[in-house]
């Protein structure tokens, strides 16, 4: 066998790992469970795919995200390494196929939904896969404590007790000291050994601006700061409206939300991932799984609604390691729309029960049945059939989620499959009666290997090319050939789509677990009030409140970000700061203070010269400060 240093130069080509890599991958090796908190961009994936080249067997990757699951075994097949994945909305017939060929071959990784674990087809299969590396990818899923709780990853603890000596490695960019703690706890971890790198980034200034203009902020920042940038927005139509009119002003910009089709979305990502367009303009449905080094500006046109998410989508600048720029541009009728999100994100049980009640009408779902069945659910079309709020159906189709009643994906993409279900002769023949739809039968049958023996994933656009024809034409002959029953052809589904996890039940049997859901909500009131606190704070580094806010006591002023600077311009004297110091120590001889509460108790004391001194008095280890933002006189 080779060395990791080996395996990483042959299939990767670096000579060296980066922070942390290497002590996570030798846990692993050593059979440990591991959480590694590795910021986006920190080389999250390369954790579980060198120790799992390093032995013999497969690693198992739980992973929500089906676009950045197609993107691995893409990148691993590149390299010759065998990777299959199964997801959410493949076909029995497709999973089988699957199944079947990792348990009868090389293997070493199998991509897999959450939702896929439980299912009778894969647990028949499990014992044959040979799993020595279970990887938990975006493991603060599992945390209904945590900003993106999803139920299908408490199956994960079901896995274990069918691979009790398997080490499990869960991955997560974000997650504050508890939701760590609960991750531990659900993967049932024999021992906790946790890496964290630190939250500092060292090349990026992070800065807020109170505006009453966003795009007149938006076109000084991207004209003052030259290179790529991501300017992120809250509503699909905002997109739209800001790349329109950053094209006016010249800056070369184009708009991405999960409503665009598919190929469109792709053909804008390249774009901009190749510096034909300089801007990309977005929805938080645009990142995962894209490292694009040189971003210099990621601008948030909108206040996100937790530190989360702002430190993951503000973490995309910069990973080249030079200078980069995170603003987030705020006002204040915005920070009280935050607040007053507690009461629309958590809609009452009896809207949760008319919303189940509306959607299983709509879909014409039976009462006791449905379990397991995907429905194409448009929204638009049910809210105005149903003439219903949009937050209260899209926040009660969440805790109807949460609470694992069903499964809602607005960024479900299936793409066409074709087998030929036809014997070779006769197709012979069937070709020599429809000469015009020869080439496409002869355009399958070259691009696609196997395609007689197992349902293929194909390319319209790619058989219209070698068919020299239009796409359009290629897909209406692609269901002639389905109704002569020659080939079985499944279009692509780009559609959201719903999945029912238990038979329909009358709306006044609907349950939910109120004492989790009002934690939940409780929990998310307190993040709304940290996002709020950052944008405000005038005085503290923002490196730091990030830091702290996720554990990190260790880290340092970053000396750049836009409260740095404003502190580096106060000037204090002797006699000032021996004032200052003086009230400080008096007040935490007694007892510890959140820093908040110290600031208040420093009346008539400007924030900067209090947080100068501060930062002088913790640099001399005279004072610390805690994971939860706590000073203590040492």
């Amino acid at each position: 066998m080779l060395t990791i240093h080996q395996i990483l130069k042959q299939y990767w080509g670096f000579d060296s790992f980066r922070p942390l890599q290497e002590d996570v991958i030798r846990s692993v090796l050593s059979g440990h469970d591991t959480l590694a908190l590795m910021p986006t961009g920190g080389g999250k994936s390369l954790c579980f795919q060198v120790p799992a080249m390093c032995q013999e067997g497969m690693c198992l990757v739980i992973s929500p995200l089906i676009a950045l699951m197609k993107d691995q075994v893409e990148n691993l097949r590149r390299k010759n390494i065998t990777a299959y994945s199964i997801f959410s909305g493949m076909s029995r017939k497709e999973v089988i196929h699957t199944l079947e060929t990792v348990t009868n071959s090389n293997c070493k990784f199998l991509y897999v939904s959450p939702e896929r674990l439980e299912t009778a087809l894969f647990k028949e299969y499990l014992p044959g896969m040979n799993i020595t590396l279970i990887a938990v990818d975006e493991a603060h899923c599992i945390s209904q404590w945590g900003y993106d709780f999803r139920p299908p990853y408490l199956r994960i603890a079901k896995l274990r007790e069918e691979l009790p000596d398997v080490p499990v490695l869960a991955l997560t960019a974000s997650a504050t000291a508890e939701v760590q703690q609960d991750i531990c706890d659900k993967l049932h971890f024999n021992k906790s050994i946790v890496f964290r790198q630190s939250f500092e980034r060292a090349n990026l200034s992070y800065s807020v601006f109170k505006v009453d203009s966003r795009i007149n902020k938006i076109i000084e920042i991207l004209k003052n700061v030259p290179g790529t940038g991501i300017v992120y927005c809250k509503s699909r139509k905002r997109t739209k409206e800001i790349s329109e009119l950053l094209q006016l002003q010249g800056i070369a910009a184009n708009y991405y939300h999960a409503g665009l089709l598919q190929e469109e979305r792709n053909s804008r990502q390249e774009a901009w991932i190749n510096n034909k367009v300089r801007v990309i303009v977005c929805t938080n449905a645009f990142g995962m799984g894209i490292d694009k080094p040189d971003v210099r500006t990621v601008i948030h046109a909108d206040a996100p609604d937790c530190l989360e998410n702002y430190y993951q989508e503000a973490g995309r600048a910069g990973r080249d390691g030079k200078t980069a720029y995170a603003v987030l541009l705020y006002d204040e009728r915005e920070l009280q729309e935050l607040h007053e999100m507690t009461a629309i994100r958590f809609p009452s049980q009896n809207d949760i029960r008319n919303v189940y009640h509306a959607v299983a009408n709509y879909l014409q779902i039976p009462s006791g049945t449905g379990v397991g069945e995907y429905y194409d659910f448009d929204l638009p079309d049910f809210l105005r059939k149903f003439k219903m709020n949009t937050h209260t159906v899209v926040y009660s189709l969440k805790a109807l989620e949460q609470e694992g009643w069903l499964s809602f994906n607005e960024q479900v993409f299936l793409p066409s499959t074709v087998q030929f279900t036809a014997t070779k002769d006769h197709l012979y023949q069937f070709e020599k009666d429809n000469p015009v739809l020869e080439p496409v039968i002869k355009s399958l049958l070259r691009a696609y290997g196997g395609i007689f023996d197992h349902a293929c994933t194909i390319s319209e656009l790619q058989v219209a090319q070698l068919a020299r024809k239009e796409a359009e034409k290629v897909k209406k002959q692609l269901l002639q050939l389905h109704a002569a029953r020659i080939i079985d052809y499944t279009p692509r589904k780009d559609s959201p789509q719903l999945l029912l996890l238990r038979n329909r039940v009358k709306a006044e049997e609907l349950t939910v677990n109120v004492t989790a859901y009002h934690k939940r909500k409780e929990i998310f009131q307190q993040r709304v009030g940290e996002i709020v606190r950052y944008a405000k704070e005038e005085a503290e580094c923002r490196s730091r409140m990030i830091g702290v806010y996720f554990g990190d006591k260790d880290i340092r002023s970053c000396g750049i970000c836009d409260n740095c600077l404003r502190r580096k311009a106060v000037t204090l004297t002797r006699e000032e700061f021996e004032n200052i110091h003086s009230r400080i120590a008096g007040i935490l001889i007694t007892e510890r203070l959140p820093v908040k509460e110290l600031m208040q108790r420093l009346n008539g004391i400007k924030k900067e010269k209090a947080w100068k001194v501060i930062e002088f008095l913790q640099a001399e280890n005279k004072i610390e400060m805690d994971t939860k933002g706590i000073l203590l006189l040492k």
